[in-house]
């Protein structure tokens, strides 16, 4: 298959971020890891002139393909499969719960520069408990920037430019998975950077139970708001009383004068219900 004659053929729009994987490997790679049957049902965002659309449509059920751009669309309407849905919008604009009954599988290679709104559009902020869309997903295979999947993937342990929100964001609704790292060769045109795939599996229940989601959600914005302070710096400069501070981290045994990245997602759990019961006397 000559994806990369077919995708000269198609005239790239630099506004939406486009860029076509043209590499038959890790499209064969997307369809395996996707692991879908004749029963399951997939939603691809960004589908963009196909190459991946028309791999999905014979081993799946149903293939909602949902696009943004005029051309792509036109050239998803060619393809000779009768199992193929495709939605014309913005996926950011896009309520899944209207098009599923049941959770799916999403295979989602987007443009890099709208990835964290996204993630979040399709998993949640950490204080939506009941957010439409991650309910009706089960899993997600997402190509993104390799800088990006490596922050996606952080935690406590990795090089501190790595870990940050977007790691707790993701990691808390989501068991994160790198399955392999994609040269720009790939793409057609070549992006700048390379790439990499990622495997998202949403969680059944968070990966540690809150009792206040908005204030974990606060902590952490201000714990990584300023990366250079220590904790109790950059949490003061967040708003928060310097007396309950200090309690919370006699309390907790939490060493006020470590940085933000250095603590772990159950530390932050601890660090919020001790800030969370001081608050209330």
């Amino acid at each position: 298959m000559d994806y990369i004659k077919r995708a000269r053929e198609f005239r790239t729009k630099k506004s939406l971020g486009q860029n076509f994987l043209v590499d038959e490997n890790i499209i064969n790679k997307i369809i395996n890891e996707a692991s879908l049957t004749p029963n399951d049902t997939v939603i691809e965002i960004g589908a963009g002139a196909g190459f991946v659309t028309e791999k999905l449509a014979p081993v799946a059920k149903k293939v909602i393909a949902i696009e943004l751009d005029d051309k792509a669309v036109n050239v998803l309407q060619k393809l000779p499969y009768e199992n193929i849905e495709i939605i014309h919008q913005d996926i950011l604009k896009t309520d899944i719960s209207e098009l599923v009954d049941n959770p799916v599988k999403v295979v989602a290679n987007i443009p890099y520069y709208i990835t964290s709104p996204i993630i979040a559009h399709l998993l949640g902020e950490i204080d939506e408990d009941d957010n439409k869309n991650r309910k009706c997903v089960q899993e997600i295979i997402l190509m993104v920037q390799y800088e990006v999947a490596r922050r996606i993937i952080a935690n406590e342990k990795s090089p501190s430019k790595d870990y940050g929100l977007l790691s707790i964001l993701v990691n808390y609704w989501a068991e994160t998975k790198l399955l392999c790292k994609v040269p720009s060769s790939s793409f057609y045109p070549a992006p700048k950077v390379d790439s990499a795939l990622l495997k998202l599996t949403v969680r059944e229940s968070p990966l540690v139970s809150l009792e206040n989601p908005k204030l974990f959600r606060r902590i952490i914005k201000a714990a990584f708001g300023t990366r250079r302070k220590t904790l109790k710096n950059a949490l003061m400069q967040g708003g928060f009383s310097a007396e309950i501070l200090l309690k919370a981290f006699e309390k907790t045994r939490i060493n006020p004068e470590r940085r933000g990245e250095t603590l772990s997602l159950q530390e932050y759990k601890i660090l919020t219900e001790a800030v969370n019961v001081l608050s209330k006397v």
